[in-house]
């Protein structure tokens, strides 16, 4: 009895891990595109106060790649291991 108790709730809780980093991991997506096509988006306030450089795309990656993972360890759901 116990035990089902302990199992579903480590289900719960894998469950909603998995829809946090699901959603952490769209927007950090998000926001890695954003900072990799930000020369291409034209006249935005950001872009006149200070202006994309090479430093824009190395955290654009960055991010991207953070947020693939977030997005796999939600599809993984390996927490309790």
């Amino acid at each position: 009895m116990f035990e089902e108790y302990e199992n579903k709730k480590r289900k719960q809780v894998a469950s909603m891990k998995s829809l946090m980093d699901y959603g952490m991991g769209i927007l950090i997506l998000l926001l890695g595109l954003f900072f990799l096509f930000r020369k291409k988006l034209g006249k935005i306030e950001l872009n006149e106060k200070f202006p994309p450089d090479n430093i824009d795309i190395i955290f654009g990656s960055f991010c991207l790649l953070y947020g693939a993972w977030r997005i796999y360890r939600g599809y993984k759901k390996n927490y309790f291991k």
